[in-house]
């Protein structure tokens, strides 16, 4: 059974009170993300913070990054892991090959709460658009190979929705980055990489939180300037009892 997503793309008016940033894969690195907050003084009365998907898996506070999507300043992608978990809740995907990509904490949920994650997860949209014109930027998981009117469309093939949650090609170099022609500055994870990086439109921003020597990264969107820390890190500094705005 096919299930699609209530909307693909989510439109935003840009933001005139306040500053917009993106955060990378999260993977379950909660604490990392309160010190960036204290980090950059997030005003959640003011400022936004995107996110390029994979809230879950691999790190140790899964849960508590899916309570991120009750807060009212945070706006999250669709990551492939989380339409993993979907799948599994939806009966299309084995629990045991989700738990192979870092979805271990899994094995403690029950299938009803489970399929309570998963009817939120699917309110998601794959993209979303924030302001127009030159002020205009995008946020997707992993990567995209047309312009601003192909999103906005918004009616994504099954390989083109593949790509958005899946792709690699950009980030490892096997796609020449000139043939994307028409697209405003597009922010992606998924692809780990040691620094945010630039190819083409595209910034990669997933700097492995969850992993050895991973950083997480957030960007403000209207300068590109960015900020990291390890999780380790995060947590010798006292970010664990951190309040999250």
């Amino acid at each position: 059974m096919e299930h699609t997503l209530v909307t693909t793309v989510q439109h935003h008016p840009a933001n005139r009170v306040g500053r917009d940033f993106v955060i990378g894969d999260l993977h379950g690195c909660v604490d990392a993300l309160r010190y960036l907050l204290r980090e950059i003084v997030f005003d959640p009365a003011r400022d936004r913070l995107f996110s390029v998907g994979d809230l879950v898996d691999r790190g140790m506070q899964s849960e508590e990054a899916l309570a991120l999507l009750d807060k009212p300043w945070f706006y999250a992608v669709l990551g492939n892991h989380e339409d993993t978990l979907c799948g599994v809740a939806e009966g299309r995907l084995r629990r045991k090959w989700w738990y192979d990509i870092g979805g271990q904490w899994g094995e403690a949920l029950s299938d009803e709460r489970l399929r309570d994650y998963a009817q939120r997860l699917r309110l998601l949209p794959l993209v979303r658009v924030v302001g127009s014109g030159s002020e205009r930027f995008n946020i997707l998981h992993a990567e995209f190979f047309g312009s601003d009117a192909d999103l906005d469309r918004g009616d994504f093939s099954n390989p083109v929705r593949q790509r958005l949650l899946w792709g690699r090609d950009l980030a490892l170099g096997n796609y020449d980055s000139a043939r994307v022609r028409g697209l405003s500055r597009t922010y992606c994870g998924h692809t780990p990489v040691r620094d945010v990086v630039e190819v083409g439109a595209q910034m990669f921003i997933d700097t492995g939180a969850f992993g050895p020597g991973g950083r997480l990264s957030i960007v403000e969107a209207r300068t590109g300037q960015h900020a990291s820390v390890s999780v380790e890190v995060a947590r010798a500094e006292g970010a664990a009892a951190f309040a999250l705005p």
